[in-house]
């Protein structure tokens, strides 16, 4: 299964717009809110493994 680690860039109501910071020249990807954690924010670091996002504590 890919891993990926992704900037939480905006949140704009029900979506958010996330960076992958590991890809060179990536566009932002528009995510349902539903399907992240409740407690994200903006500048935040979010793992996608296994269908699913968790933050990243730095």
């Amino acid at each position: 299964m890919i891993s990926r680690v992704y900037r939480v860039m905006q949140i704009d109501g029900d979506y958010a717009h996330l960076l992958d910071v590991e890809a060179e020249d990536s566009e932002l990807k528009l995510v349902a809110r539903a399907l992240l954690p409740a407690d994200i924010y903006e500048g935040c670091l979010l793992k996608y493994e296994f269908l699913e996002y968790e933050i990243i504590r730095e």
